[in-house]
């Protein structure tokens, strides 16, 4: 596994996809916090940064689509996979492999923007007057969610070998399972329906580890989901002849 997720991390930082996709990320959410009044935290007045985290999700269903893309529709269309499968390598440690190196380079889109933290911190009156325990739990989260994606593009990828129409599944399924779901629950308000749907929507379970509690039941439902999307990318190569 480690070997095939060398070489998917390799190729991505070779890739100057990733770098534009992550540019664009980091720009957009710059501006929409520091820039832009109506999001801006300058103007909101309080030390608290729950604008990134609500909008941060909505820019992970383009930014993870378009880093995940490739993964498997470019193997298929190049006729590398086979290749790549004669190998004394599992479908679980190809998947895996890609799904990891994915993932980190996720965490690196992340990482620059602790400096809003650290900012916030100086901003905030009197200095260090910020709920870092929140903001912990959001950033888990958001991880999680993250990782979620991830595992929603790896199986969007699977399923084709063009990487537009990879991109274009994965967003559509990451939009349904963190928004959809809840917008058609509002149609069976007050209904064992609504809690139904609202239990199976990625966003409730992000909303709730983002308060900064960490439950269990949040824990399994992450994994569980990322679990089921890659043992269908599984079943997928599995079945496919390629």
């Amino acid at each position: 596994m480690y070997a095939v997720f060398k070489r998917e991390l390799f190729s991505l930082l070779n890739s100057l996809m990733a770098y534009i996709t992550i540019g664009v990320f980091l720009l957009a959410m710059g501006l929409l916090l520091w820039v832009f009044p109506e999001s801006s935290i300058l103007d909101y007045g309080y030390a608290e940064l729950n604008g990134f985290f609500s909008l941060a999700p909505f820019l992970f269903m383009f930014l993870i689509p378009a880093i995940t893309m490739r993964s498997f529709a470019e193997e298929r269309r190049e006729g590398t996979y086979v290749l790549l499968a004669t190998r004394p390598l599992t479908e679980w440690q190809i998947i895996m492999g890609k799904y990891f190196a994915c993932l980190l380079l996720v965490c690196f889109a992340l990482l620059p923007t602790l400096v809003y933290v650290y900012v916030l911190n100086q901003l905030a009156l009197p200095k260090g007057n910020v709920d870092m325990g929140a903001i912990i739990g959001s950033y888990l989260g958001l991880l999680l969610l993250g990782a979620s994606f991830v595992a929603i593009g790896i199986f969007a990828s699977s399923v084709t070998r063009n990487q537009v129409i990879a991109f274009a599944v994965a967003v559509f399924i990451c939009f349904i399972a963190y928004s959809g779901l809840d917008a058609v629950s509002q149609i069976f308000t007050w209904s064992a329906a609504e809690s139904f749907l609202l239990a199976f929507s990625v966003n409730t379970h992000y909303q709730s580890i983002s308060r900064g509690v960490l439950d269990t039941r949040d824990l399994i439902y992450f994994f569980s989901f990322i679990l089921i999307f890659n043992g269908v990318s599984r079943l997928v190569l599995g079945g496919r002849k390629w």
